[in-house]
């Protein structure tokens, strides 16, 4: 058995190393053997197809990234009939869907959809984005919106259920417990923090959305206090994400209590950062005879 093995949820992960929705297209496995991963996610999928915000979209900060796609993809009926059959041919590795809607009957005839469909091993729950229901808030910051929709999923399939957590809330522990009592299998956290950039010579905005979403080195400190918060909260198994570069990144989320970590600004800079992070994790759990399952949630 590989010292580094671990679960989330349903799924068994050798490596316990998957990739940030949205961040990782399967051109990188021209430069990597897909194996180096444990599971893959896809990029959110929406209802209907969405062509993105105007551009600038991206900018790179001094310590990370601004970026402001608008998850632009092709819709539901696009995903099923063009890029699910694509993966399924190409992936060898567990295929995580990741999917979000506008009202919580929509995010409800996704999955009915999708369970429909072969090839799938689980689900990543985006509540991060607009209910229009509720006058355009994210889904994700209202405990009691998480609890109703993770109920009404739960019951609609027996693969895992993962909800990925906003950071931007006041109380992580408090939506981190809604999506367990509604019955989430596990948890991703975090999405990206709020960000912005201004050109100080002209005043000018550097994207073109003004307000968006912040990843990579900068948010590692944040992103690893609310995995931490979140898994003292809750007993479900934690995919942890922000800032992981290296495997020593890494580490820290595991021992703050994730039991699977996933790359994605990292990918942009370095498209050997996944197996130099599973290198590396090995390596020293060999060096100091552990199991990965010795050091989870072990902080001290």
């Amino acid at each position: 058995m590989s010292r580094s093995k671990s679960k989330l949820g349903k799924l068994d992960f050798d490596p316990p190393v998957t990739v940030a929705s949205g961040t990782f297209g399967t051109e990188y496995f021209d430069f990597f053997d897909q194996r180096w991963l444990g599971a893959y996610v896809s990029k959110t999928v929406t209802f209907e197809p969405k062509a993105g915000n105007p551009v600038p979209r991206l900018y790179e900060t001094e310590a990370g990234l601004l970026n402001a796609i608008g998850l632009q993809n092709p819709g539901l009926k696009g995903f099923i009939g063009e890029e699910l059959p694509r993966l399924r041919d190409l992936l060898q590795i567990p295929l995580i869907v990741s999917f979000s809607g506008s009202t919580p009957t929509e995010f409800c005839q996704m999955l009915e959809c999708l369970e429909k469909q072969p090839g799938i091993a689980g689900y990543e729950v985006n509540v991060s984005c607009p209910n229009v229901e509720k006058e355009g808030l994210p889904f994700g910051i209202d405990p009691d919106v998480v609890f109703n929709l993770t109920r009404e999923l739960s019951k609609l399939t027996d693969k895992e259920l993962t909800v990925k957590l906003s950071p931007n809330v006041s109380s992580i522990e408090q939506v981190a417990q809604a999506a367990e009592a509604g019955g989430a299998t596990s948890l991703a956290l975090i999405n990206t923090l709020w960000g912005m950039a201004v050109d100080w010579r002209t005043g000018k905005s550097r994207i073109g959305r003004k307000v968006c979403g912040y990843s990579g080195m900068g948010v590692k400190p944040v992103a690893l206090a609310l995995t931490y918060k979140a898994a003292q909260a809750v007993k479900l198994p934690i995919l942890a994400m922000g800032g992981i570069h290296t495997w020593r990144d890494a580490l820290e989320f595991f021992y703050a209590g994730a039991s699977v970590v996933a790359v994605g600004t990292a990918m942009f800079s370095n498209s050997q950062a996944v197996v130099e992070l599973v290198q590396g994790l090995n390596g020293y759990l060999e060096e100091r005879n552990l199991r990965l399952k010795d050091i989870i949630g072990k902080v001290s």
